[in-house]
């Protein structure tokens, strides 16, 4: 029977969830929807119903999801100051002269915006219109210049803190700030590929990314002491965490702070309210969705509980006796194909709760897998055929076609998948820091 098998039992609540969504329910609400319904199929309508509130009450008194909004707003505050553009200009300055220059100067300027706001699509969309002109004004093809801003807002979800790394470390009860440090070699590492990755471009086609004259020295060093807000308060962030001296929490409003005050030095008296309304209108949405989807994920985790569908996931890879890289190689190409149709917070917390027990048990690292995890969607969000940061940049340069901006990225994702590997074989790049 159809209640004795919990893998048909798994199939019938992913199915049921798939079909809420392709009706337009948000993804949130159709993980709730679907899990509890079937849970109170196996268990008892009161027990479903008293699990509501609990949830409820959990999120929104984690310590850890609090950041969410507090680096979604430091990201908002940051880019209306000016912060993300102080970064672009001081690194176009550096290395703009060269061939290439200005994409390579885009991906580190992706980097450091990503590691302000935690969020890929806010990094792309925010060093779109900072980037984007530049290049196309200094005569680069919009191949190049799309792809490298597509490809380094992947950025955000990798370089710590990373609002991706939090919900996962909340949803596998794993310590976050394990997560960050382990995610700070993986993402120098993605930012020196992307760099090579223009070189190639630039050496195969010159005209791709033209140098320019360089700027004077006297100029760059100006350049570096007019980036001192975004240093600062990178530094306060990065110094009060890793140094153990503040929790997360306290980290990310301590930025927070300093955003809000560079904010109101940097924006008119008169535009203040205009511009902290929108800002506190697009936190609140984002927030709002990405704790739904939390909540939802949860209430689904009690109808996977009582299936015991993980379990019987684990064990019949493992009767199968297939090698634990193969199984990983296609969890990887499904994390790819979701992360090109679905938001990155949405593909790790739709798979999370059947697929983490099944890679720990074939003896993969909890906090290796993290990391995994999130450089495979983010090679989703710029993989064909959907790609949401490449939609993303489309929307901000209406009159480059969306085939230009995907034949500028494949470059990027040839590296991508090359670090994927890297971090495959050599898993100790990612577990470095944790255990030093």
């Amino acid at each position: 029977m159809l209640l004795d098998n919990p893998i048909l039992i798994l199939l019938l609540g992913i199915g049921v969830m798939l079909l809420l969504m392709a009706l337009h329910v948000p993804i949130g609400v159709a993980m709730a929807i679907s899990g509890l319904t079937l849970f109170a199929m196996l268990a008892t309508i009161p027990a479903a119903l008293g699990t509501i509130s609990v949830e409820i009450a959990s999120a929104l008194s984690s310590s850890d999801l609090i950041t969410i909004p507090l680096f979604l707003l430091m990201g908002s505050l940051g880019a209306r100051a000016g912060i993300s553009s102080d970064i672009y200009r001081m690194a176009s300055q550096w290395v703009g002269h060269h061939r290439g220059g200005l994409a390579m100067a885009t991906v580190v300027g992706c980097a450091g915006f990503g590691a302000l706001c935690g969020s890929s699509v806010a990094t792309a969309a925010t060093m779109g219109r900072v980037a984007l002109p530049e290049m196309l004004d200094r005569g680069y093809k919009p191949s190049l210049a799309t792809g490298s801003i597509a490809s380094g807002g992947t950025l955000g979800i990798l370089i710590p803190p990373s609002i991706v790394m939090v919900i996962y470390a909340v949803l596998t009860e794993q310590f976050v700030l394990d997560l960050f440090v382990a995610g700070i070699l993986p993402g120098l590492l993605a930012m020196v590929l992307y760099c090579l990755a223009v070189v190639y471009v630039t050496q195969r086609d010159p005209a791709a990314g033209p140098a320019f004259a360089p700027v004077p020295m006297r100029q760059r060093w100006a350049s570096i002491l007019h980036t001192w807000r975004g240093f600062l308060v990178l530094g306060a962030v990065v110094a009060g965490l890793y140094s153990g001296l503040f929790t997360v929490a306290e980290s990310a409003s301590m930025g927070l702070g300093l955003t809000m005050a560079f904010f109101l030095a940097h924006v008119p008296r008169s535009a203040w309210m205009r511009e902290l309304k929108g800002i506190a209108v697009e936190t609140a949405q984002n927030t709002g969705m990405i704790f739904l989807m939390v909540i939802g994920a949860a209430l689904f985790s009690y109808f996977l509980t009582i299936t015991e569908a993980p379990q019987a996931l684990v064990t019949m890879v493992e009767d199968a006796h297939l090698n634990p890289y193969v199984v990983l190689a296609v969890v990887i190409v499904m994390y790819i194909l979701l992360g090109a149709v679905f938001d990155d917070i949405a593909a790790m917390i739709l798979t999370t709760p059947f697929v983490f027990p099944m890679i720990v048990g074939l003896g993969f690292d909890p906090i290796w897998w993290g990391i995994m995890m999130v450089m495979v969607i983010q090679i989703g969000m710029i993989a064909p055929p959907i790609g949401i940061n490449v939609f993303v940049i489309g929307g901000i340069a209406r009159d480059i076609p969306l085939s230009t901006i995907y034949r500028g990225i494949m470059p990027f994702f040839w590296v991508d998948i090359l670090r994927l590997i890297i971090l495959t074989i050599f898993p100790g790049i990612a577990l470095y820091l944790v255990h030093s």
